[in-house]
């Protein structure tokens, strides 16, 4: 009880220092327009970790603050998300997502074990490159690495998914007039491609104002594919740790049915779009410090060590969702 009262106290003072650190990260993510503030973030920590600036007895208190703060954005990023906006991509866009989604998650992570990349690593690629990107990274990291011992790996997945996003978020765009698109087929393929959300905004703006709204409407899809993922696989766990004497992650994490809930509220309950903006910014703000705790425990030369596979594993994890969405529009008729 001592120990759960100082971890207590401890992570509440690391977790305000990782807030104010996190609302500096969007601020200078709002004075370079592409710039991801989760990816800032994590470089932050991971340099302030491997400089040992920090003297390791924080290291508790920052892990307790940003697995806190992780959950909290991820429930604060369902007030994104409204069912009734799916109506703009018609019954086949949302098919193209589901396929989309369905075989890069199961693709990626047979590659991955193809290639010989650690279990975690290939399943944490796998969710950031099928669902939205870092969050989506962060949110798988808590189900199959409970006890946090694995974040070089989940800091090298954000950082491939932010590498390989940019690079689609250029690539798309030029190929949409050679493969002879139109704005509907262009917005759903960016945005049932394309990584991270503002990588979608920038990609799909590239292309036309039509295009734009219909790739943030299909990337909003995708992200709402993120609870249904995660308990499938925290069920998978659950089971696959049931003979184990470590932690086992819940059936249905805590943080998935607030995400849920959230879901549900937003397309059910009138707000305001004042209010809506607050919501949105706390949950960068949370998601954002989050990732600065991330960061702080990632091990450079451990990273560095795991060597090219990864890196391999998210190009071909990108190409199998950019081919896959493309193929699903044109068959079924988009």
């Amino acid at each position: 009880m001592v120990n759960q009262t100082v971890t207590m106290r401890t992570g509440g003072l690391t977790g305000a220092a990782l807030l104010v650190v996190g609302l500096a990260t969007i601020l200078i993510v709002g004075l370079v327009p592409g710039l991801s503030a989760l990816l800032v973030a994590i470089v932050i920590g991971a340099v302030v970790r491997n400089l040992r600036i920090v003297p390791p007895a924080a290291a508790v208190g920052i892990h307790w603050g940003s697995k806190k703060f992780l959950r909290l954005g991820i429930v604060l990023l369902g007030f994104k998300l409204s069912l009734s906006s799916l109506a703009g991509i018609g019954v086949q866009g949302i098919a193209t997502l589901l396929i989309t989604v369905t075989v890069t998650f199961l693709a990626t992570v047979a590659i991955g074990r193809a290639l010989r990349v650690s279990r975690v690593t290939r399943m944490l690629v796998a969710t950031g490159f099928s669902i939205c990107g870092a969050s989506a990274v962060a949110a798988m990291s808590s189900i199959v690495d409970p006890e946090g011992e694995s974040e070089e790996e989940t800091a090298q997945a954000v950082a491939l998914v932010t590498i390989y996003g940019t690079i689609a978020m250029f690539v798309l765009p030029a190929l949409v007039p050679l493969l002879g698109l139109s704005d509907l087929q262009a917005g759903i393929w960016i945005g049932a491609s394309v990584h991270e959300v503002a990588q979608v905004v920038a990609a799909g703006g590239i292309v036309s104002a039509a295009a734009l709204a219909l790739a943030t409407v299909a990337k909003l899809g995708r992200v709402v594919l993120l609870a249904p993922l995660i308990a499938i696989v925290g069920a998978a766990e659950h089971r696959r740790s049931a003979g184990s004497t470590g932690k086992r992650p819940p059936l249905l994490p805590l943080f998935v049915a607030g995400f849920l809930a959230a879901v549900v509220i937003r397309t059910f309950v009138p707000m305001p779009d004042v209010l809506l903006a607050v919501i949105e910014f706390a949950a960068n703000l949370l998601l954002a410090a989050a990732m600065l705790g991330l960061g702080f425990g990632v091990d450079v030369r451990k990273m560095i060590a795991t060597g090219w596979r990864p890196l391999i594993l998210g190009g071909m994890s990108t190409l199998v969702a950019a081919g896959t969405a493309l193929a699903a529009i044109l068959l079924l008729g988009v």
